[in-house]
């Protein structure tokens, strides 16, 4: 595994002449980061990504290792560790108490991280039945949030296609931004769910500008490989959208998921509507 990614490091050195700031999701790479995360976080920052967004949080711990010890390391090899995904389904009344206990616990650890972001990336059936159960979702959401800004960590939510679905008449995601509170909650916008699930990213940026802080940057595989993903029109409503940060994340691959992940940053690189 070692001699893969020193290896393959090799390769990626002509990928850092852009300047971009560009970040990973590293659940791209989730094999990777499972047999060795030290690696593969260097293999990761020599490929010229400035940033990545964890998905391996548990039990005070980012893939096993020390809050501190692995912001180092993302620091080490030229990534600021700004983002997570982790989270909670909505917890029932018996079970609030322990939840926020784990919340408390969670935040504390990415504080300790130097984190700027908690994302939670799904919700249970809870989010997806009634329209009752979606308000609980979007109080629980709040109150996370709350939580978050107390130690100087911006809570979000990241979507997939589900949310694009109606439920008495209403768009799920709708109603989750209108009855989330903008200084508490914002959301990571996925651009291929969003475009799986039927809608327009722009249109949602004109009807709920500055909501959309985060982005991630998807296609079917590789970004930019299926064609059909009209990113431009898309960036050319950053500032509209409130965009602050863009993640690549690659789910399914032509090539093995380190190849692939440079291959979507290249991209990216290369696109004179990325700056």
């Amino acid at each position: 595994m070692l001699l893969t990614i020193v290896a393959f490091m090799a390769i990626a050195l002509s990928a850092q002449q852009s300047n971009k700031e560009i970040g990973l999701q590293l659940w791209s790479v989730k094999d990777d980061m499972g047999k060795d995360a030290v690696a593969t976080v260097a293999a990761v920052g020599e490929m010229g990504y400035t940033f990545i967004e964890t998905a391996g949080y548990a039990d005070g711990k980012f893939y096993g290792i020390d809050p501190v010890e692995f912001r180092e390391l993302a620091n080490k090899n030229g990534l600021e560790f700004l983002s997570s995904h982790c989270g909670q389904a909505l917890p029932d009344e018996a079970k609030w108490d322990e939840t926020m206990k784990w919340w408390d616990v969670c935040i504390d650890a990415h504080a300790a991280a130097g984190v700027k972001y908690i994302v939670q990336p799904f919700m249970d059936g809870k989010g997806y039945g009634s329209l009752e159960d979606l308000q609980r979702y979007c109080d629980y959401f709040n109150v996370v949030g709350e939580k978050c800004n107390a130690k100087g960590i911006r809570f979000g939510y990241h979507n997939h296609d589900k949310e694009f679905e109606e439920v008495d008449g209403i768009v799920r995601y709708d109603y989750m931004l209108q009855n989330t509170d903008p200084k508490k909650v914002m959301f990571q916008l996925d651009l291929y769910w969003i475009m799986v699930g039927g809608k327009d990213a722009v249109s949602y940026f004109e009807n709920y500008p500055k909501r959309f802080e985060m982005w991630h940057i998807k296609d079917k595989k590789e970004v930019g490989a299926s064609g059909e993903m009209d990113f431009e029109s898309t960036f050319k409503a950053k500032k509209k959208a409130g965009m602050k940060y863009i993640i690549v994340e690659v789910e399914d691959y032509n090539y093995t998921p380190l190849e692939s992940v440079q291959k979507s940053l290249e991209f990216l690189q290369k696109a004179d509507y990325v700056k």
